[in-house]
């Protein structure tokens, strides 16, 4: 079986678990890993044992020195995105790249479109569309068991890391987005966005720390989401809420992330009581997220199939909508057409 060679270009914090799972991939060679710090290529070699015939470089253009190169994964700043995708795709690789696919709709429009054009693969990694609770959450959502959807609400909170290229709204909306779009099968036509800043204001431009999100879906549905990374309340929850009941995923109950709790009011006399109240820990299979979404994108490249999930285009809307709400965060919370 000739396997795939890649690269994998950044081994920051996520970077190195994207090495780690192409290491473990059967389909997989990884010929390269590129990274800017010396120091941090020495440390993979260290950990993952890397054999000598693995590129190891501080520039990017060293992959073109690797022979039968087909694909890259991309984990690096999301302000170097566009740059180093557009070459990858020019110089004839499959791309998986990290979320988001880029900062502005404009370059993630042109970037599907030349991967279209040269016929390879462009996938984004939108892990949590890979999580085994997310999949099993969609179809329950999907088969009507929560009854008519009234509203969703999440929470993605922690104190730090805190990023210094974007705001809390660019980096941690993007996830429940992301998970709202995929349960309901919709994408948001309106949305809007309000924010505190505290720690980083007064310069170029200002990082929100705290951002509430809302999303108004066609049908009217709408969820909101609360965001911010100095709140030492971590939390990882969302739900979306029917007539009949809710689903919660909440991400830090490892064991049991996904419960619907059934339950409705009903009239009686001049009061609205509880009933049919009952509470159901959901299974789900186990599996790594990110191993799944490499492990598509291998497929993706075999089969010559463009990936659907995650695809450059399933990016684009995202980022389409990342940008709308920063438009309705620079408005002091003005509701934008997406």
């Amino acid at each position: 079986m000739t396997k795939i060679k890649i690269a994998v270009i950044g081994v920051g914090r996520w970077g190195v678990h994207l090495l780690r799972n192409f290491l473990a991939h059967p389909q997989v060679s990884v010929a390269a890993v590129i990274d800017p710090h010396p120091e941090r290529l020495a440390q993979v070699k260290r950990l993952f044992h890397l054999d000598e015939n693995v590129t190891l470089a501080t520039e990017w253009q060293a992959i073109k020195q690797v022979p039968e190169l087909k694909a890259v994964a991309i984990a690096t700043p999301a302000t170097t995105h566009y740059a180093l995708i557009k070459d990858s795709l020019e110089w004839g690789y499959h791309v998986l790249a990290e979320k988001p696919l880029t900062l502005d709709p404009a370059e993630c429009q042109e970037l599907c479109q030349l991967a279209a054009q040269q016929h390879l693969m462009l996938m984004v990694d939108h892990t949590y569309l890979f999580h085994p609770a997310v999949n099993r959450g969609q179809a329950v959502v999907q088969a009507g068991k929560l009854g008519d959807l009234r509203y969703g609400y999440a929470t993605r909170t922690h104190l730090g890391p805190v990023r210094q290229d974007v705001d809390a709204l660019w980096d941690l909306a993007i996830h429940d987005i992301a998970i709202f779009n995929n349960w309901l099968g919709q994408i948001p036509t309106k949305v809007q966005a309000t924010g505190r800043v505290w720690l980083q204001g007064g310069g170029e431009k200002d990082l929100a720390d705290l951002v509430w999100v809302t999303l108004i879906y066609p049908d009217n549905f709408q969820a909101y989401i609360h965001l911010c990374w100095l709140n030492p309340d971590k939390q990882r929850r969302l739900a979306v809420v029917g007539s009949r009941g809710s689903l919660i995923f909440d991400e830090m109950l490892t064991s049991s992330p996904l419960t619907f709790i059934s339950g409705e009011l009903e009239r009686q006399g001049n009061q609205f009581l509880p009933v049919n109240q009952q509470q159901e820990v959901l299974e789900i299979t186990q599996s790594e997220a990110l191993q799944q979404v490499c492990d598509r994108f291998i497929n993706c490249v075999i089969t010559n199939t463009p990936p659907v999930i995650s695809s450059g285009w399933v990016g684009t809307q995202l980022v389409q909508i990342l940008t709308a709400l920063t438009v309705s965060l620079n408005q002091g919370g003005q509701i934008v057409n997406v």
